[in-house]
């Protein structure tokens, strides 16, 4: 699968291509600000994962089929390796590739998420997804409307609308959500089969406020990425990159400046 990717600097010998990679019902354009940023400095590569935004549909959300669809897109770029920065399903994605095919990772950035099965807290918005999508809406307004019946925050609601645009004159979701509805067990999982290991380096970035990187998860964040850090940014939630884009971006530099 070729995945659609925005493209950010050049490529350089003297730095690793950064590859960023979004969350679950997100897409390429949540990374745009920073990778705008950290193009002065790397090659960044930013796709919309299978399902996703502008890349292509296919029923397997499996993380050995993300991880997958990544190491093409390091082949396709004609990279022996690449730094990987994944944020929630994302970084899971992330996480498997570096686990299975090390020699493909030179670099590991997981925000806020661990190598762990995770209970399924995204049926109110799935249904909130499949209503907008049963009602054929004639606007965003209509859209946001229907959402705000099942969803209170106003942030996750743009967050949602953003995958939402019109084709042959209809607004229609972008992701794929019958397979995304179909395929959240494995979204929320993570087996692993082996248990490999990853020696490369590693950073977990986690919000305080957030309860996705759980005490209990570190042991098993170390047993399979024994040179990882953990960091924790304060006052920030789950979408870490977006609720302290400062504090964020002084972690991850502080890591960068090693490569």
């Amino acid at each position: 699968m070729r995945l659609h990717y925005r493209e950010y600097g050049r490529y350089s010998e003297q730095h690793p291509t950064l590859i960023f990679l979004h969350g679950l019902l997100g897409s390429s354009s949540n990374w745009h600000s920073l990778a705008r940023g950290l193009g002065d400095r790397f090659h960044v590569l930013v796709p919309d994962l299978r399902n996703h935004g502008r890349s292509p549909h296919d029923d397997d959300v499996s993380y050995p089929a993300l991880a997958r669809d990544v190491a093409q897109l390091i082949d396709e770029q004609g990279l022996e390796s690449a730094l990987l920065i994944g944020h929630s399903m994302g970084g899971k994605a992330a996480m498997w590739l570096a686990l299975e095919q090390p020699q493909q990772v030179v670099g590991l950035v997981v925000v806020d998420i661990a190598p762990v099965a995770y209970p399924n807290r995204f049926g109110v918005i799935y249904d909130a997804l499949h209503a907008v999508d049963q009602a054929a809406v004639g606007s965003r307004a209509e859209a946001d409307a229907i959402l705000a019946g099942y969803l209170d925050e106003v942030g996750l609601r743009q967050f949602l609308l953003q995958n939402l645009h019109q084709k042959d004159g209809q607004w229609v979701w972008r992701m794929n959500l019958p397979a995304l509805t179909r395929g959240m067990p494995e979204i929320v999982g993570f087996p692993l089969a082996n248990s490999p290991v990853y020696t490369g380096p590693t950073l977990f970035i986690y919000g305080e406020l957030s309860d996705y990187l759980q005490p209990a998860a570190q042991p098993i964040i170390q047993c399979l990425f024994p040179h990882a850090r953990l960091e924790e940014i304060p006052q920030a939630g789950h979408w870490v990159y977006a609720e302290q884009p400062q504090a964020f971006s002084a972690r991850l530099d502080a890591f960068l400046d090693n490569f």
